[in-house]
């Protein structure tokens, strides 16, 4: 039996399950090099037209989403695991079940296009071109972690990344306050700004959602809602749970956040509007997480393990590409297994490495704090130093 929180997840979705989807190239004896399938049905605020429901993907991209999230979902794996045996220390926000939001969002960005997003950031950190190695490498600490191992599990970087913030909903004007510089230097990129459907009752983020449409910002704002803010299911947080109509006049959509396909077609309509000038549009993705809200909750207290075994076995968005796919023919059953292998070994690599490594040096401390030298002085361990090591 489903919790009242998974049933809203379900619901948000709003057509056939993602199994029944039309394919047009079934029934071909060979490898197709590309397949067409017909989506859930968005749903709209303030638009008279959404993303189209016919999806058509090639080979080539089918794997590479699926090693993707497959790659996410293992390195995910590793990190509860270096978590309990106490190498991780301090938080530690697991995305699993989740992977096919970052991923279907990121296929339909470009690299100039900028991110930023709640502490959940490992699968973002990853689709946003950090390898596994440094990921795993800053949960534990060490000097090869994407920032040096002083941010840890909440605080990841990158090319037009923006992080992991641990303030909740902060990000969301943060995002608005890069939209903004994108508009006013002309550039015709655009910013996704993401939180929780726990932050999406901060006041900041309708302050934000006023300014953005009044601007006509090139912001994205996008609710992943896995049904949970922490410990508390959507609707006894939210008088009203659909989070893609709240940005009042702002337009907005919900998708599937189970199927990377259709999380994909979602964004680039968003992104679309977003670069002709529009100004900005909600998304919600309907999701789910299997874990709890961090490796200190265990997730089971307040939802049932049954609604999880569910979950997994009905909606997983891994599984439910990699069936789709053999399906239709894009890729044999063999592949997808060394896919499998492939990623095992990868992350299985990652993982020693990110162990092994060494941690920073304690007068390292106190670096790092200015991006160019500061014209004062830093107190540190030494007992001075500056802003920034040369």
């Amino acid at each position: 039996m489903l919790s009242c929180a998974a049933r809203l997840v379900r619901a948000q979705i709003q057509s056939k399950p993602t199994a029944c989807w039309v394919v047009a190239t079934r029934g071909y004896a060979d490898i197709v090099d590309e397949a067409t399938f017909t989506t859930s049905e968005y749903a709209l605020h303030k638009l008279d037209e959404g993303p189209s429901q016919t999806v058509t993907v090639t080979r080539d991209d089918a794997l590479k989403y699926y090693r993707q999230m497959q790659t996410i979902r293992r390195m995910e794996t590793a990190a509860g695991n270096l978590y309990k045996s106490k190498v991780i220390r301090g938080f530690c926000h697991l995305y699993s079940g989740q992977e096919a939001c970052a991923v279907g969002m990121e296929a339909a960005l470009t690299p100039n296009d900028h991110v930023i997003t709640a502490y959940r950031a490992h699968g973002w950190t990853y689709t946003r071109g950090v390898p596994p190695v440094n990921i795993l490498a800053e949960l534990t600490g060490r000097k090869t972690g994407v920032a040096k191992g002083k941010g840890g599990s909440m605080h990841m970087y990158g090319h037009n990344f923006y992080g992991g913030n641990g303030i909740v909903g902060a990000q969301v004007p943060l995002g608005a306050g890069i939209a903004l510089a994108l508009k006013y230097t002309g550039s015709n990129d655009v910013c996704v700004a993401l939180y929780g459907d726990g932050a999406a009752n901060q006041g900041q983020v309708f302050e934000t959602y006023n300014i953005a449409k009044l601007w006509d910002l090139p912001c994205i704002f996008v609710c992943e809602n896995n049904g949970y803010g922490m410990g508390t299911a959507v609707e006894r947080a939210s008088a009203n749970t659909e989070y893609y109509t709240r940005g009042d006049y702002v337009p907005g959509l919900r998708a599937d956040g189970m199927d990377v396909l259709a999380v994909r077609e979602a964004t680039r309509f968003a992104a679309e509007w977003c670069r002709s000038g529009k100004g900005p549009m909600l998304l919600e993705v309907a999701t789910y997480r299997y874990h709890g809200h961090s490796m200190s909750d265990p997730g089971t207290t307040y939802r049932p393990r049954e609604e999880i075994q569910e979950m997994r076995k009905t909606r997983d968005p891994i599984t439910g590409l990699r069936e789709r796919l053999i399906s239709v023919n894009l890729a044999t059953a063999e592949e997808m297994k060394q896919i499998d292998l492939d990623v095992r070994a990868e992350i299985d690599k990652a993982v020693e490495q990110a162990k092994a490594d060494p941690e920073l040096p304690v007068e390292e401390m106190y670096n790092d704090i200015f991006v160019d030298e500061p014209p004062f002085k830093v107190r540190g361990t030494n007992p001075f130093m500056y802003g920034i090591s040369k």
